[in-house]
């Protein structure tokens, strides 16, 4: 059997030629226990012969759902990030669910354009870490006026009424200053990054913790921040190298700053892990390519954080789909891990 090349098979037309109803149809297309064998092999050998898709607008419309979510991450070319939408996507797709991408590149105006273009296309929800530079939340506020549910990772608002993932990165700190400490290192600069980061001020708190628990004293011209580019990366660094009183550790805001830190620091003829030592967030997989790394980097689970997301992300849209009222923000904390770089 042929139909019209340009005519889109429908489950009325089956129904027709096989003299059945549209419902067991349907029924059949989804092996509906209800049907016999032998009428679900009969409709499903039509609908293949038809070449029968079925009409995803007229599904979505039933089910109020367009099967697809946004993600909003600041850089997908840092793995960090693209490990996370590693972990979205996985539970995406258990749930047969599209996950449509954007990047802010941490432009606030790019960010609430992709936020509003996800809007408009009618995302059932978002999964979203936040630009370093944004400060003002209240494009994602419009998003929730719509019954859009948002879930928030990694870089999130600095504010309570929100569903999402991080990472404690007390635990992670702590052990970076004990282990440092253990060496005999007690000169131990943080090279941070943005001031108006939650993540930033998070590091910046327990680094403080940390001498404190040492018995170290605390000075403020060891701490360096950058805006995490090239340029503010390497300036930080040479900042800390003019000291008088140098630091022999720096433990940095992520592994990229670390990378350029290094770089500086073999400029000016300093061994790695003999004259300097690093130490850095994230655990990313590059260290085990390069010969000078630092001596253990903060793990910081970036797929869990992606994969638990998208998991409280679809309890959202399934609780607004069933009308069922959404009692408590869901907040999930990893804790982060040293883990030793060298060999």
């Amino acid at each position: 059997m042929i139909t019209n090349r340009n005519t889109q098979p429908t489950i009325k037309e089956i129904a027709k030629r096989l003299k059945i109803a549209p419902s067991t149809v349907s029924r059949a297309l989804h092996d509906h226990p209800s049907i016999s064998w032998v009428t679900t092999m009969r409709v499903q050998k039509l609908a293949q012969e038809l070449n029968y898709e079925p009409n995803l607008s007229a599904i979505s419309f039933k089910q109020r759902k367009s099967f697809n979510i946004g993600v909003l991450l600041p850089n997908l070319s840092e793995v960090f990030f693209s490990t996370a939408l590693y972990g979205i996507e996985d539970m995406a797709s258990t749930k047969k669910y599209n996950v449509l991408i954007g990047q802010s590149l941490d432009d606030p105006q790019r960010e609430e354009r992709i936020l509003l273009s996800m809007k408009n296309s009618r995302v059932d929800g978002m999964i979203v870490s936040v630009g370093k530079n944004t400060i003002n939340y209240d494009h994602f506020d419009l998003l929730q006026k719509c019954n859009i549910p948002i879930v928030f990772f990694d870089c999130i608002p600095e504010r309570k009424d929100i569903h999402f993932t991080a990472c404690n990165l007390q635990i992670g700190m702590l052990m970076a200053i004990n282990k440092l400490v253990e060496k005999g290192i007690t000169n131990i600069a943080l090279i941070n990054g943005p001031k108006q980061l939650v993540a930033s001020k998070q590091r910046q708190q327990i680094y403080f913790q940390g001498l404190k628990k040492n018995n170290l004293p605390y000075d403020e011209k060891l701490i360096g921040f950058t805006d995490l580019s090239k340029k503010g990366n390497q300036q930080a660094m040479i900042d800390l190298l003019k000291l008088e009183n140098r630091p022999t550790a720096i433990i940095t805001f992520n592994d990229y700053l670390a990378l350029d830190a290094i770089a500086i620091a073999k400029e000016q003829n300093l061994v790695i892990n003999k004259d300097i030592f690093f130490i850095s967030f994230a655990n990313l997989p590059i260290w085990e390519y390069m010969d000078d790394r630092p001596m253990a980097s903060i793990e910081q689970f970036p797929y869990k954080q992606g994969e638990q997301a998208a998991k409280i992300l679809f309890s959202l849209i399934d609780s607004l789909q069933n009308d069922q009222p959404i009692m408590d923000y869901q907040q999930i904390i990893f804790e982060s891990k040293l883990i030793a770089t060298l060999q």
